[in-house]
């Protein structure tokens, strides 16, 4: 599986952003999507996950209420929108894919990964 990530880039606190990341293989209706951040010297950390089947989702705590995950079933893509950045929201994005229904929190549980994207967040 390939994956496509793309719209990072560099905002002001308080502003947004939404990253997209696009899965080359559509063949299996059940798997999962993650969105991980690392920032240097540290693991990658969950963000959120989306489940393509149900749009099922779950949030780390620290952008609960901030970030949204959705999927444009046209367009076989996964969107997470980030409003009210802050500055330790500064990392390198990354999407990643994994089969089965559960919304996995720990990146040793997806196989398939994408480029990462920076974000940027100025005080």
């Amino acid at each position: 599986v390939q994956l496509q990530a793309s719209g990072g880039g560099f905002v002001q606190a308080g502003g947004s952003l939404r990253l997209s990341c696009t899965p080359s293989d559509h063949t299996f209706a059940t798997y999962v999507m993650g969105w991980f951040r690392q920032t240097p010297g540290k693991g990658r950390e969950f963000v959120g996950a989306i489940a393509w089947r149900d749009d099922s989702t779950d949030y780390a705590d620290s952008v609960k209420g901030r970030f949204t995950l959705s999927r444009d079933n046209a367009k076989d893509t996964v969107y997470l929108q980030m409003n009210s950045l802050k500055p330790e929201d500064t990392a390198v994005y990354f999407c990643a894919v994994r089969w089965g229904p559960i919304l996995a929190r720990s990146a040793t549980q997806y196989p398939y990964w994408g480029q990462g994207t920076q974000v940027t967040v100025s005080s």
